[in-house]
């Protein structure tokens, strides 16, 4: 049903666009008989060498408030269209400094979507923010997906359910990957070191951690909110740590919150994707996730995640589970709609 539709609405907009252009051939205003809607699926290219032009869409997941939020730039491809990698990898490299993941997405079937994630400096094998962006503006921009209560899609972490939570939570809800727990190589001295922190400063009532849910997490409990929040590491120290540990990103926390309604606060080190700091992480929430579960801090109910180095302006990410399954969700805002031109 969802690949008719994206036809039709493909023929459509070619019939209009050959009216326009046998218009202006000809001297002729535009009438106002011609449909300006745009298509409501992002699937459908917009020319007629459509291979090589890309629906584009810049957004930023897990808002909150007057919070920033995690930038992603989202690429709908239709089932005509490829990239190689060298084109994924070029195209995310061209985004340094102004997002911090290009989302790739495919269509394989009748609710069912390939997406793959690209940093400026590698391929990421799994990125929460840019899954709840890309899957939140493809359900919210098609009628007939905000019928569909689950979405598959297929990431290199294995296939993921994606719930539909639009009507009822303004959110998409997505299953973490597996976890896996892995061994802790750093000592405490050297993890405090590389976060220019004081020893005293890691909360030793909590373990130090190695999950992936997604991305390979080092988790560090923090005492307080003070603490978390004067956390400044060097980027190519804490990156070249990172390396030497098999580690993707850092993930501190503490119990202790700006707003007493969240679970606790977060913040996420990523140097080894290109940048310091992600402001707003489902993998590295959901690694979270099944820390606390593992460690009866929670008790797997909906709860939510304040994250970021601003003590106030903080973003959200809200975590729930479903058959023993940590789910991560959020919703994302619309900030550049058009077109990438290769």
């Amino acid at each position: 049903m969802a690949d008719n539709y994206l036809e039709n609405q493909y023929e459509q907009y070619q019939a209009r666009k050959a009216a326009w252009e046998k218009a202006n051939k000809y001297g002729k205003k535009k009438t106002t008989t011609v449909n300006k809607t745009k298509p409501e699926q992002p699937f459908a290219a917009s020319e007629t060498d459509a291979k090589n032009k890309f629906v584009y869409i810049k957004l930023d997941a897990f808002t909150s408030g007057k919070s920033k939020g995690n930038p992603a730039a989202c690429l709908f491809l239709n089932k005509d269209q490829q990239l190689t990698e060298e084109e994924m990898l070029s195209i995310a490299k061209d985004h340094k400094g102004f997002v911090s993941e290009v989302v790739y997405c495919s269509p394989l079937a009748e609710n069912a979507y390939r997406l793959r994630y690209y940093s400026s400096e590698c391929e990421v094998e799994f990125c929460g923010h840019g899954t709840i962006a890309c899957m939140y503006n493809l359900v919210k921009s098609n009628k007939e997906l905000q019928l569909v209560k689950e979405i598959t899609i297929k990431t290199n972490k294995g296939d993921l359910a994606v719930y539909n939570e639009l009507q009822s939570l303004d959110a998409v809800f997505i299953t973490a990957p597996n976890p896996e727990y892995l061994e802790v190589k750093p000592s405490l001295a050297d993890i405090a070191t590389n976060l220019q922190a004081a020893v005293e400063s890691i909360d030793q009532q909590h373990p130090v951690m190695l999950i992936d849910a997604g991305l390979r997490t080092l988790i560090v409990p923090i005492v307080n909110l003070d603490n978390i929040l004067a956390l400044h590491p060097d980027e190519p120290k804490l990156k070249e740590f990172c390396l030497n540990n098999d580690i993707d990103i850092i993930l501190v926390f503490t119990n202790d919150v700006a707003d007493k309604s969240n679970k606790i606060r977060t913040r996420v080190f990523a140097p080894k994707f290109g940048y310091l700091e992600d402001p707003a992480t489902g993998s590295g929430n959901s690694a979270m996730g099944y820390y606390m579960l593992k460690h009866e801090m929670w008790n797997g109910q909906p709860v939510s995640i304040e994250q970021n180095g601003e003590k106030d302006l903080f973003n959200i990410v809200k975590l729930n589970t479903k058959d023993g399954k940590v789910l991560f969700g959020g919703n994302a805002v619309v900030k550049i709609d058009g077109e990438y031109h290769l």
